[in-house]
Order: C-alpha cells, then structure tokens, then sequence
C-alpha cells in the first residue's frame, strides 16, 4: 500500500517578502522565464515532421511550474527513441525498401534494441533524449535568462 506524505512550508513573513522581491516565488517570473526557454531551446531538438510535437508544449505546460510536457501518444516514444516491434514492413514503391511499418492491432508491443532513425530534413538537431541534449548546449544561457529575472530584467 502506498503511502502519501503532505509536507506544507510555511515561510516567515521576511523570507516570503524576500522571495517575492527577488522573483524566486513558487510559479514566479524565475520558473516562468526557465519553463518557456527550456520549450524555446528543446524546438530545435525535437523531431519535426509538422512541428505540432514542438509546439505542444506551450499548450500542454503551465508556464511557471517548472515541469514541461510534451503531449501526445507518440512523445514519449519520440523521446527514448528506440523502435518497438513486431514491425510488418510496407512496401509502398518499387525502390525495395519499407516506406513505413506497422504492428497488427491487439498485438503486444516490445522493445527491439534498435534506435529510432529520426528525419533531419526540418530540424537538423532532431533526437532523441531532447531534453538533456538542449540542456547540454544551454544550460548557461538558461541560468543567464533566470539570473536576469531575479532582477528584474
């Protein structure tokens, strides 16, 4: 049986001025200027056929809670980037090669051990794990950004 723990913190009337005044506050301007520049830099990273994938993120995330979701049947998928199978191959051309392929309906999906192969046609970037890659890249200027929002700017 799980368990749940409620902690409430309760600052003092200094420390939650403090906060306030510095844009540290839960859902304050810091994790808002975070959240939108973790969805602006993660668009040149996420794999793009029409770009919805990308773009859902500024529907699907509250701006300010310091967690990013990328919605969809298909995003998490995308995102660990490994190919689940049984895949029947479709043959759609003359060129002897599968176009696409499916798994019948009903059938038990598994892991195959074979990466994803994404298109870097629209977006060169386009890979899997796109959140730790744009992390790698701009974790400083993420950090800039949020220091300019403690003051003020």
């Amino acid at each position: 049986m799980a368990t749940t723990l409620k902690a409430n913190f309760h600052w003092n009337r200094g420390t939650a001025d403090m906060l306030r005044r510095c844009n540290l506050e839960t859902g304050g301007k810091v994790q808002q200027v975070i959240d939108k520049s973790v969805i602006d830099y993660c668009l040149q990273y996420v794999p793009m056929a029409t770009g919805t994938l990308g773009k859902s993120a500024y529907t699907a995330t509250t701006i300010g809670s310091g967690k990013v979701t990328y919605p969809g049947p298909y995003a998490r998928y995308l995102y660990y980037g490994e190919v689940m199978g049984p895949n029947i191959p479709v043959f759609e051309d003359d060129s002897g090669d599968p176009t696409r392929f499916f798994s019948k309906p009903g059938t038990k999906k598994h892991l195959t051990g074979r990466s994803l192969q994404y298109s870097k046609d629209l977006n060169p970037l386009a890979g899997s794990f796109w959140f730790e890659r744009m992390k790698a890249d701009h974790k400083e200027d993420i950090l800039k950004e949020a220091q300019n929002a403690t003051r003020g700017n």
